[in-house]
């Protein structure tokens, strides 16, 4: 794996949020969520579409405070303009377990 600098990673904004609202996303190719997050009163809500459904359900989703990467370009998937990654890491099936903090933290803080 390529080694970065301090700085490129200071680059990535990956950000504290609370997911506020999960729809289903029944256009999507695989089966997805549009996910809907609070970034707090700097970044505000920003929506994406994730393919977390085989191990959630939308209640086991909201409430849930995650980190986002909010500084990527705006992606459209289907109808959807995907306006933030939700991070995560794949179980041995290769499904996306989300990644969430530990405690509770104000929404908009940035990963150090």
């Amino acid at each position: 794996m390529e080694q970065i600098s301090w700085s490129d990673f200071e680059k990535v904004g990956i950000y504290s949020g609370t997911i506020i609202d999960v729809i289903d996303f029944p256009e999507a190719r695989k089966p997805a969520f549009i996910i809907h997050v609070d970034f707090g009163s700097e970044i505000g809500i920003k929506k994406t579409s994730a393919q977390v459904t085989k191990l959630y359900k939308k209640s086991d989703l909201v409430g849930k405070q995650i980190l986002g990467v909010i500084n990527f370009p705006v992606k459209q998937i289907g109808p959807v303009r995907s306006e933030f990654l939700l991070t995560g890491c794949q179980d041995e099936d290769g499904s996306i377990v989300v990644a969430t903090l530990e405690r509770q933290v104000p929404n908009g803080r940035k990963l150090h």
